[in-house]
């Protein structure tokens, strides 16, 4: 399952997300998305865990804790697939 982990510490580097989530489960990936030009961390990122038990015992426990001074948001990673050709956002997606 895909994770979307948002108000993260610009500090958090992959390593110390991928130790958070492991404490629930196998992490497969690790990714903050960083600014294109300053290469500094955008405050989110996607954590991918191999059991969507798993995952959702991570999103569960740790939705709205503290992480480096930060009330980290912890949710299921909706993609982009989902939404249709002709989804009244879809042109306001930024994608």
């Amino acid at each position: 399952m895909n994770i979307f982990v948002s108000n993260i510490s610009f500090k958090v580097r992959e390593q110390a997300l991928s130790e958070l989530f492991s404490t629930y489960g196998e992490v497969t990936s690790v990714r903050i998305i960083k600014d294109k030009e300053t290469k500094r961390s955008k405050g989110y990122g996607f954590v991918e865990m191999a059991n969507d038990d798993e995952a959702n015992s991570a999103i569960n426990a740790l939705n709205g804790t503290s992480h480096f001074e930060r009330a980290i948001v912890v949710a299921e990673a909706k993609g982009k697939k989902e939404s249709s050709p002709n989804s009244e956002n879809s042109s306001e997606a930024g994608f």
